[in-house]
């Protein structure tokens, strides 16, 4: 694939994952605002255009680049995606833990 073949395939899975979360919230209204944990980011996303990869529900923006990624074959299992994202979940994780504390504190 060349570079002009990888910017068009990006754009159209951009276009593709945005169009899911569209229609997630189209026909089903609660999608927008009912949220999970996402097994990729670890924050806390709403439902519309999250996908289940086999046993792990990732939030849309997530999707994006697990799909390029796969796309692009620069992973070949979602666990590899979700093991580059670890530091990331991490640090959400440490963000939650400060505003408990916080909020416990005030």
């Amino acid at each position: 694939m060349d570079n002009q073949e990888k910017i068009e395939f990006i754009e159209s899975t951009q276009q593709a994952v945005e169009q899911m979360k569209e229609d997630d919230i189209n026909e089903y209204g609660d999608a927008a605002f009912e949220e999970f944990d996402c097994a990729c980011c670890g924050e806390d996303k709403i439902l519309a255009g999250s996908l289940l990869y086999e046993d792990k529900k990732l939030c849309n923006d997530c999707v994006l680049l697990a799909e390029i990624s796969l796309g692009l074959g620069k992973i070949k299992h979602i666990d590899e995606l979700i093991a580059q994202m670890e530091d990331k979940r991490l640090e959400t994780l440490c963000q939650y833990i400060k505003q408990d504390e916080k909020a416990i504190n005030n």
